[in-house]
């Protein structure tokens, strides 16, 4: 589910690493939006920090390590030193060239958040256009959203295998939407907020969702196919199911496999592919944690009940 894209090799140019990080992505159907991308150099090159090229986008940072007076650079010259806390969020805009000194190991989250995103999420909730970020040089947020949101993504970075698609969509789409309303003023719009799909919605997303248990659909494909915006489309999927898309399905992978494991006597390496799950150690975890018992006990639990 990672791959390296443009967003990684940019990054590890700016930051002179040397092989280029993996990224989770979101695309909407017209390419690329929202990229996220892990950063770490326990023993960096030393100097100034790369450019990105001048554009109408953001990085939303999250620290995991502190850095001590660090140097910042902005439009091409020496700004201040701050100290950067591990855990703080900061935001830079791409079009004032946001530089540093590397000068000591440093570990970080970025998120690459494009103006075209911010105008999508707008369009689509039809509100105003979300103006200026609260891009201040040098100015942590201690931001909970933020850091839960990362340490999420921060595990699918980590098992791109077993990170579906609909997933990274759900953390993306609800990035976006917390960095439009705490750093840009966004305010909720005149798209309904209350009120599930119609019955024939919510069958043809379940029929669409349940033909693809390894989750490679995103969720902009399943909703424009009911022309809503990827928010109404999950808020609305979650008010007549119970359930986010990306627990919905997961919920039908362990069905799936509950029920490979009572009609079938096929090995549990087999039964995972095909219920979905990248591998039997995903399966067994995810199952383990959701039923209480490893799939091996459960099964073991549901012959002897069955022949008794």
């Amino acid at each position: 589910m990672t791959q390296t894209g443009a967003f990684g090799q940019r990054l590890a140019q700016v930051l002179h690493l040397k092989d280029a990080p993996p990224s989770l992505i979101t695309r909407s159907l017209r390419g690329m939006e929202l990229a996220v991308t892990e950063t770490r150099d326990d023993n960096p090159v030393p100097g100034l920090s790369g450019s990105f090229s001048l554009e109408d986008a953001f990085l939303v940072s999250l620290k995991l390590h502190n850095y001590p007076d660090c140097e910042l650079w902005e439009n091409g010259k020496c700004v201040m030193r701050a100290d950067v806390p591990a855990g703080a969020t900061y935001l830079y805009d791409l079009k004032h060239d946001p530089r540093y000194v590397i000068d000591k190991p440093f570990h970080s989250l970025f998120f690459y958040l494009p103006r075209s995103a911010l105008d999508g999420l707008t369009e689509q909730s039809r509100t105003p256009r979300v103006g200026q970020l609260a891009c201040q040089l040098g100015v942590g947020h201690d931001d909970a959203i933020i850091r839960h949101i990362g340490a999420s993504l921060q595990q699918g970075l980590r098992r791109p295998d077993e990170t579906n698609q609909l997933f990274i969509d759900h953390m993306m789409v609800a990035l976006t939407a917390h960095v439009a309303q705490a750093y840009g003023g966004l305010r909720p719009g005149s798209e309904p907020t209350r009120g599930g799909l119609a019955p024939w919605q919510v069958k043809r997303a379940c029929e669409r969702l349940d033909s693809d248990l390894g989750g490679k659909l995103s969720l902009q494909q399943i909703a424009a196919e009911f022309d809503l915006s990827v928010s109404h489309f999950s808020r609305a999927f979650r008010i007549s199911t119970g359930l986010p898309p990306h627990q919905w399905l997961l919920r039908q992978r362990l069905k799936a496999a509950k029920q490979l494991m009572t009609v079938r006597d096929l090995p549990l390496s087999e039964i995972a592919i095909s219920a979905g799950f990248a591998n039997q150690s995903h399966f067994t975890r995810v199952f383990s944690a959701a039923v209480g018992v490893s799939p091996g006990a459960w099964r073991r639990e549901t012959q002897g009940a069955r022949e008794s």
